[in-house]
């Protein structure tokens, strides 16, 4: 099984390597729960000349063994947005396939852990990476703040992966025998920074505070990326475009290269 990277814009960011083996795989699936790109799996099949198999969330996590055991006899290719290590349900793949003593290949390309330096925040200066989760009304998790505050009190950059929804059955239907699925949405920088804002009440003594820089990221790698700079309390009424978006709360001193290229993506709103 080839686990094959598609990079982070559109359907000719894959590998020159990757391409040749979608175009020699029996089949070729597409992960579509963890990341999207910029175009539809339509365009992909147009680029590649091939059907592709679009796998949600049921599929990759539940129904991934018949698409594995059929990968000891035939070669099949999973794309995968980004890089395929940088979620765990890649490496559960990984792991389930050497169960099954079947062969795998990755294909590497890049991902939001290192584009995200396009904003001139330098990537050695990045602490642990935050997932930033959709809250509801009774379901508010606030603990990666903490990693937050670890990286910002070690003069580190965070970078939050903001929560994305395709796919995901809705809380009603999970009893049910027929699924009911929930629109699709994609978190915006304005609403991770509007719930880090009421984090941010709440721990008043972090050393971070609505004042503080904020770096917002939309559709990373692809010709119509934007960046802004602003604080917190700024960023949360600020429209940054289509998804996907991350967000960055930069370190409470930074380098002065890191300073100057920033400046070009200074907002005053």
């Amino acid at each position: 099984m080839m686990f094959c990277c598609l990079g982070l814009g559109d359907a000719k960011d894959i590998t020159v390597k990757g391409l040749e083996i979608v175009k020699k795989c029996d089949k070729v699936l597409l992960e579509g729960y963890t990341s999207i790109l910029t175009v539809g799996h339509k365009v992909l099949e147009e680029f590649y000349g091939r059907p592709i198999i679009i796998a949600d969330r049921e599929l990759c996590e539940g129904n991934i063994d018949e698409f594995l055991k059929e990968a000891k006899e035939s070669d099949i290719a999973l794309l995968v947005v980004g890089d395929p290590l940088g979620a765990t349900t890649h490496t559960d793949m990984l792991l389930r396939a050497k169960q099954f003593n079947v062969e795998t290949q990755i294909i590497h390309n890049a991902s939001i852990m290192n584009a995200v330096s396009c904003c001139g925040l330098q990537l050695y200066n990045f602490g642990e990476t935050i997932s930033v989760p959709y809250w509801t009304e009774t379901w508010k998790p606030d603990s990666f703040y903490e990693k937050i505050i670890g990286n910002f009190s070690r003069n580190l950059h965070t970078l939050c992966l903001l929560d994305i929804k395709v796919k995901e059955p809705t809380e009603e239907s999970l009893t049910k025998k027929v699924r009911q699925y929930m629109d699709p949405k994609f978190m915006s920088v304005k609403e991770a920074a509007a719930q880090l804002l009421q984090i941010i009440e709440n721990n008043q003594n972090s050393g971070i505070t609505k004042a503080s820089l904020a770096v917002g990221l939309s559709r990373v790698g692809a010709p119509d990326q934007r960046i802004a700079a602003m604080s917190l309390e700024e960023m949360q009424n600020y429209e940054l475009g289509p998804p996907l978006h991350s967000l960055v709360i930069p370190a409470p001193n930074l380098h002065p290269l890191e300073l100057d290229y920033l400046a070009q993506f200074r907002q005053f709103v």
